[in-house]
């Protein structure tokens, strides 16, 4: 799926430019945490937790066992195909380590166990490995993605004239769906860039829906997924089928420091509402990013990297290249959530299946939460920026 690389960066942007007077003294310039490091050669993102005093409290993390269980058989069902073994062994956890942890984990919840006796169930029954994090120590930065919706067409209009492709033929991948480039006569060359596919016509024909607004297709591209109202009100569902290859760059950076939006006022709505103002400046700044994403059809819920069904609250995106991937996880961060209309922020604790990856998610310094469908949710996640752990469970 395509995570949630925009809302999160918004707000690192905001950090960087929060005063307007300067200090008395000069203080030495403290550098933000590198939340991408990546590991040193031979590095495992886990490391298992010896001392008892390190283990998270999990007492008050097991609210809604349904959403929980449900998203636990979908990882199941993945580690059930064929193809899951190929990202095994992840360091020292196997294929058979993860679906017999996951097993236990939804029997744990089956026995409807709660606070201190479920707290005891899992010591007793679980190792905890906590991520190395970004500076070795655990700091992870929590991020939220979300499925927007957005009014569309399966036929260009006058009102829907900007598309979102399919995948094109000469795309091609290697075997762990990693993209390798476009097919030529002499082999396989670097996909174009994000500007050069939309100044040509070589996607031409492989439109899969159109939308009525140019940003709207660069949020779907950067959330890696949509629904789509058609004309007659079916939702329609797409989701990430490829990218061209190129690394994300930041396009609300490049806004700021052209004074285009401030700093502090730097969100998606306030994109959102320039470029409906100036949208004849859209394509000048996306295409600041050179990353290009391809969707298909997509039935039912919004799918995870994994080919499954992604749950609110219990399905994250982190590097599946570091990370096992559909194993059971504790979150422990602080999030934004909503009451009688207003935003405030609190201690989170929760149970998460690792089920998705994203274009920006990368080393043990990062993790997406996925938040669900609508603007709710988009506002949530465009508030989600917080440091925190990120443990998992594999059983003893």
């Amino acid at each position: 799926m395509r995570k949630a690389i925009l809302v999160a960066e918004l707000l690192l942007i905001s950090l960087f430019s929060a005063s307007c007077h300067l200090p008395r003294r000069i203080e030495p310039v403290k550098k933000p945490p590198q939340y991408d490091r990546p590991l040193l050669p031979g590095q495992f993102a886990l490391r298992k937790i010896t001392n008892p005093a390190d283990i998270p409290d999990f007492t008050f993390a097991c609210y809604n066992l349904t959403n929980l269980r449900s998203a636990i058989a979908k990882s199941l069902n993945y580690l059930k195909k064929p193809s899951s073994k190929q990202f095994y062994p992840c360091g020292e956890i196997t294929h058979e380590k993860a679906v017999q942890s996951l097993q236990a984990f939804d029997e744990l919840f089956e026995s409807k166990l709660f606070g201190d006796k479920l707290k005891e169930a899992i010591l007793q029954k679980f190792d905890v490995y906590i991520s190395v994090g970004c500076d070795d120590r655990g700091t992870v930065l929590f991020t939220g993605y979300y499925t927007p919706i957005f009014d569309g067409s399966l036929t260009r209009t006058e009102k829907f004239r900007y598309p979102l492709y399919k995948q094109p033929a000469d795309l091609v991948k290697g075997p762990k769906g990693e993209i390798l480039g476009r097919r030529s006569r002499d082999g396989v060359e670097p996909y174009p860039s994000r500007k050069v596919l939309e100044i040509s016509d070589s996607l031409t024909g492989t439109e899969l829906v159109w939308l009525g607004d140019p940003f709207e297709v660069y949020i779907a591209h950067v959330q890696g997924s949509a629904k789509i109202r058609l004309p007659n009100g079916k939702l329609m569902g797409v989701g990430y089928a490829a990218s061209n290859g190129h690394e994300y760059k930041s396009l609300s950076k490049a806004m700021v420091e052209q004074g285009k939006i401030g700093g502090r006022q730097m969100s998606l709505t306030a994109m959102i509402n320039y470029f409906k103002q100036h949208p004849d400046q859209v394509a000048s700044y996306t295409q600041v990013n050179p990353r290009f994403v391809f969707f298909m059809e997509e039935k039912g819920e919004p799918r995870g990297s994994l080919n499954e069904e992604v749950t609110p609250y219990r399905s994250i995106a982190t590097d599946k290249t570091i990370f096992p991937p559909a194993c059971p996880t504790f979150i422990s961060t602080r999030l934004p959530y909503e009451k009688d209309g207003a935003v405030s922020e609190r201690p989170y604790t929760g149970f998460a299946l690792d089920q998705d990856t994203g274009g920006a998610i990368r080393a043990p310094g990062r993790c997406d939460i996925y938040m669900g469908q609508d603007d709710k949710a988009g506002s949530l996640a465009g508030r989600t920026y917080q440091q925190g752990r990120l443990y998992y469970l594999f059983l003893k």
